[in-house]
């Protein structure tokens, strides 16, 4: 009578088990379909990346790092992605590029609705705060086993795993983003004659973005951080690098793919904190880096005499 424990026990296993069984008999086709568009987004960012030549990779990178956070982390980028070519990971990082590109695509296009619907629901975000709580505590490794069963293994599972391991933060700080929002400006909108939408998408995401932003930058890198975990179910990249290093106890070839990770998470790291926070006083985004220099140089370039210059000058003459 005093260990009632274990006479009295919940069988919350045997209950998992069988749920996951259930989804496995009977729901099998649709998880089988939410491959599909993930497959075909992944197979076309592995293209860009790997299939393309480094140099181009290199080229583009570099122009998105400076229209995105600035010439001087441009410049990191192009650095880190050298080193990275140089020690021999290239098609590696670049495999871990576009499974981390493709999770953080997904992530932002289920998170950011939700989180907008949190930010202006009260309820909502009150429903989906234990199952966030629950997917931020529980360990990487807890979803490979249903991902395995319902989906199978490889690239596109590993995506899927990565998708769930890192939605909960961009829901979060979208929310956050739109409460913080002063009500007083809200308000001052709605006197004004404002929709619910132009508040939105006038008002409230421009203040927020800089949070949302904060947001996708805690996603990416905790995406980034299921590489490893996720590559125990075959997924490709420098995850595997390092799975097969530690399986072989081989320190040189776990070492070049933990560097490569951490290089990689410097380089996205610092590319997202300044699209956060621009340099130059906050610059708007096509007023600076190449895209700035583009208008500034078309802007100086004299163009040729029209009709209104015609009657411009006929009236000074005048």
């Amino acid at each position: 009578m005093l260990d009632f424990f274990a006479a009295h026990t919940i069988p919350l296993d045997d209950w998992t088990q069988s749920l996951v069984e259930w989804l496995t008999l009977n729901l099998r086709p649709f998880f089988q379909m939410i491959r599909w568009p993930v497959a075909h987004t992944l197979d076309g960012v592995e293209a860009v990346l790997v299939g393309a030549p480094p140099s181009v990779v290199l080229g583009l990178a570099f122009v998105l790092a400076w229209q995105v956070a600035g010439l001087r982390v441009a410049a990191f980028t192009v650095a880190a992605l050298l080193f990275l070519g140089f020690t021999g990971v290239w098609t590696a990082a670049m495999t871990t590029v576009s499974l981390v590109a493709t999770a953080v695509l997904f992530c932002l296009l289920i998170g950011v609705p939700l989180g907008l619907l949190a930010g202006r629901s009260n309820r909502f975000e009150a429903a989906i705060r234990p199952l966030l709580d629950a997917m931020q505590t529980l360990p990487g490794f807890v979803y490979l086993v249903p991902i395995v069963m319902l989906v199978g293994i490889g690239n596109v599972p590993g995506v899927l795993v990565t998708v769930v391991f890192a939605l909960p933060p961009i829901i979060r700080l979208t929310s956050l983003g739109l409460r913080q929002v002063p009500d007083t400006i809200v308000e001052a909108a709605y006197s004004f004659g404002s929709s619910s939408w132009q508040v939105l998408f006038k008002i409230q995401l421009p203040i927020a973005l800089p949070t949302i932003l904060l947001g996708i930058n805690q996603t990416l890198m905790m995406a980034l951080s299921m590489v490893v975990i996720a590559s125990m179910i075959a997924v490709g990249g420098l995850g595997q690098m390092v799975l097969q290093g530690i399986g072989r106890l081989d320190i040189g070839l776990a070492t070049v793919g933990g560097i490569g990770i951490v290089v990689l998470a410097m380089v996205l790291d610092r590319v997202t904190q300044g699209a956060a926070t621009p340099a130059g006083e906050n610059a708007t985004f096509y007023r600076r880096g190449p895209i700035g220099l583009a208008l500034m140089a078309a802007n100086k370039r004299p163009r040729a005499p029209g009709p209104a210059d015609a009657l411009s000058d006929g009236r000074n003459a005048r």
